[in-house]
């Protein structure tokens, strides 16, 4: 038999958090398994691995907005707990696509999709999102857009990162 689904790696893991007396990791992991088993009662069918990973990416998003939330707060406790269950759940999520590469999936999109103004940027954004598939949030893509149009690349966005240097316009008008 090959290698095990990511489903199927989610649910040995939590066997051995449990076996282990692993409160916060099985806690986590049960929280995924759940997400997965609603996911695939929407779509009705048992989900790819590609899938799972798309799963696995929302979840770990909440973890960071949560983070982020709690941080904001001042419940450092929360917002730990929340930090360890997505460093549980963050090698079951997609690999994050580079600052590069999200540049070059824009590039490619915006001249495959001959997007000339801000509001043809609908189509570039699905155009991305299709291909990064899962390595990068809309967010992201929706905010490099917006500035590239008004000549700052965005170099780095991440959670709580956000860092810029002009770029030579890239001559789309509004």
């Amino acid at each position: 038999m090959g290698d095990p689904t990511l489903k199927e790696q989610v649910h040995e893991q939590m066997t051995a958090a449990l076996r282990a007396g692993d409160k916060l990791r099985l806690g986590a992991l049960r929280m995924l398994a759940a997400a997965i088993t609603n996911r695939e009662k929407e779509i009705l069918h048992e989900l790819s691995d590609d899938e799972v990973r798309e799963v696995a990416g929302k979840e770990v998003k909440k973890r960071s907005e949560s983070i982020e939330a709690f941080g904001s707060a001042g419940r450092t406790e929360l917002a730990e707990k929340e930090r360890a269950e997505r460093e549980i759940l963050q090698p079951f999520a997609p690999e994050q696509l580079s600052d590069a590469e999200v540049d070059a999936l824009i590039d490619e999109a915006i001249s495959s999709t001959e997007a000339s103004s801000m509001k043809e940027m609908g189509a570039v954004m699905g155009a991305v999102m299709a291909s990064a598939k899962g390595g990068v949030d809309a967010f992201t893509i929706g905010l490099a857009l917006e500035v590239a149009a008004e000549g700052i690349r965005v170099n780095a966005v991440r959670p709580g990162l956000i860092a810029t240097e002009l770029h030579a316009a890239s001559g789309m008008p509004d």
